[in-house]
């Protein structure tokens, strides 16, 4: 099948032709691991999950890398960890966790690879040697920065000139910056700082040069797609193609996608205004696949508004599908589907073309390629192991009796004890069944 998507670079949805197609390679940047990643940091996983799972549909689960980084080393993680007094292992290494654990919740599969920073610094000081080497990189009191007038084409990414980046930038204002628009590649680190003995003293990276060399190290000098949030592109994707073409030469990246930005019932999410969540706090009320379903409802260029009655329609329409695909092996995906996702991922087309299917093996394959129907009818209605089906099927039994004993009053009491932990029952000629609202 033939895939277009739309290319930040070019502006336009170009055709997509692998560089190898018997290795697709995708680089997609990861959380800064210091706390619970927010709604918004997790819709680039589920999008890019997608597409993951589109690329191995097309050319084979064997012939797809997908690397997505982990930023363990970065000024907030440093603070935060001496605010709680504890280690900074300790606290990325707790949080890497919470964070694939959320991810794997909201469906999201493994990446191929998932490199952490702090087990990349020989390459990201060679790759600032080169740079030095090609005179696009100065020393500064302790500082390795990069300069950006001597890279003619800065500012290609998001088609911006350094004077327009400059006035609508917030940039750290020192004194030895050639330009207030150079940026940071090495930073001195005090002695309670984490660090690494370097040729330009002891240190640590900037952030921007840590994709460079990570997706180097495991995608090589030009890999087929870059992904990320729409908030990237400038500076950091911006930065990793100067770092990464001036090291290296060549394109870096074929195909830059970026997911749109996201809002909460209309209004940008701030923890001042109470609507900030992050996806473990979402996790505790909704269904992983709701979530998911509702990202996907919007395509993922456009900005994303979540919604409380957008988590509850996706599970409505989740209820009605595993019905229709209860005990049904998966088939092969319908068209619509893959040509809803051969055309710049759109989702919502293809959730659309899932809407008209008839047949319920089709119906599950569908699903199954957006990462959803993955688990078993029981599980959704039964709550997936989060509640205690042998004591609600107890009640269940109970309550049954006690309608056969006339014992309506004790009958509507179990009926209200279910429907406090969220325990729907449902009447019918073959008895009483129950499923988790």
């Amino acid at each position: 099948m033939s895939l277009r998507f739309y290319n930040t670079k070019t502006r336009a949805k170009d055709d997509f032709a692998p560089l190898d197609p018997h290795n697709v390679r995708m680089y997609v940047c990861g959380p800064t691991v210091y706390d619970f990643a927010h709604i918004g940091n997790a819709r680039p996983a589920v999008v890019f999950d997608v597409l993951f799972r589109l690329l191995r549909h097309v050319y084979g689960a064997d012939h797809v890398t997908y690397a997505r980084n982990i930023t363990d080393v970065e000024d907030k993680i440093i603070e935060r960890a001496a605010r709680e007094g504890r280690s900074i292992e300790d606290l990325t290494n707790q949080t890497t966790k919470q964070y694939q654990d959320d991810m794997a919740a909201l469906g999201a599969l493994p990446p191929t690879v998932e490199p952490r920073a702090t087990g990349h610094i020989a390459e990201m000081q060679d790759i600032i040697a080169t740079l030095i080497d090609n005179g696009l990189a100065y020393e500064a009191e302790g500082h390795v920065l990069y300069d950006v007038a001597a890279k003619k084409d800065y500012g290609s990414l998001s088609n911006r000139s350094i004077d327009d980046m400059i006035a609508g930038a917030r940039v750290e204002v020192a004194p030895y910056k050639k330009n207030p628009m150079d940026f940071v590649l090495w930073k001195p680190s005090s002695e309670d700082m984490p660090g690494w003995a370097s040729p330009w003293g002891y240190g640590r990276p900037g952030w921007h040069i840590e994709c460079s060399a990570m997706s180097h190290k495991h995608l090589g000098e030009h890999f087929d797609i870059h992904g990320g949030g729409r908030d990237l592109i400038f500076p950091h994707h911006e930065n990793e193609v100067a770092q990464s073409t001036g090291a290296f030469g060549g394109d870096f990246v074929s195909v830059w996608m970026h997911n749109g930005y996201l809002t909460v019932e209309g209004e940008k999410m701030s923890k001042s205004l109470g609507n900030f969540f992050t996806a473990h706090d979402l996790l505790a009320d909704h269904s992983g696949e709701a979530i998911r379903l509702a990202m996907l409802s919007t395509h993922y260029r456009q900005p994303l508004d979540w919604t409380a009655q957008g988590v509850h329609d996706a599970k409505t329409v989740l209820d009605r599908w595993y019905r229709q695909v209860d005990n049904v092996t998966a088939g092969e995906v319908p068209q619509g589907v893959l040509d809803a996702l051969g055309d710049d991922l759109n989702t919502p087309g293809a959730i659309a073309a899932l809407h008209q299917e008839k047949d319920p093996a089709a119906l599950k394959a569908g699903a199954n390629l957006l990462g959803l129907l993955e688990g078993s009818a029981e599980d959704w209605f039964h709550g997936g192991g989060d509640v205690d089906a042998a004591a609600i099927d107890a009640l269940v039994a109970e309550r049954t009796q006690a309608k056969a004993d006339k014992d309506f009053a004790r009958a509507d009491e179990i009926r209200d004890q279910l429907a406090a932990q969220n325990i729907i029952l449902e009447d019918g000629p073959g008895g009483t069944s129950w499923r988790k609202e």
